[in-house]
């Protein structure tokens, strides 16, 4: 194994994290920015009050990606042992 498959082995990684971070980080990321415009609108200060719908937005924006999501990381680690024997030098 050369040191160009281990970088493609972790691009490959990363890239599979950045896709499956994103649906959450950017549904938690929308979410907190409305709750931030509306808290500057209204001028309600309060630190805790953007949690309980960041919550809600992330438990929902999990049972919408999960499946797929599950189905991501299991063709990347099937991908992964399939190519064991060819990192290993035998085929």
């Amino acid at each position: 194994m050369d040191t160009n498959q281990v970088m493609d082995i972790g691009m490959q990684g990363l890239i599979v994290a950045a896709k499956l971070a994103a649906p959450i980080l950017i549904t938690a990321l929308v979410i907190g920015f409305a709750i931030s415009l509306l808290q500057s609108i209204t001028q309600i200060q309060e630190v805790t009050l953007s949690f309980v719908p960041k919550a809600i937005g992330v438990a929902v924006a999990l049972m919408i990606a999960g499946n797929w999501m599950i189905s991501e990381i299991v063709s990347f680690t099937n991908a992964m042992f399939e190519k064991i024997p060819t990192l290993l030098g035998g085929g």
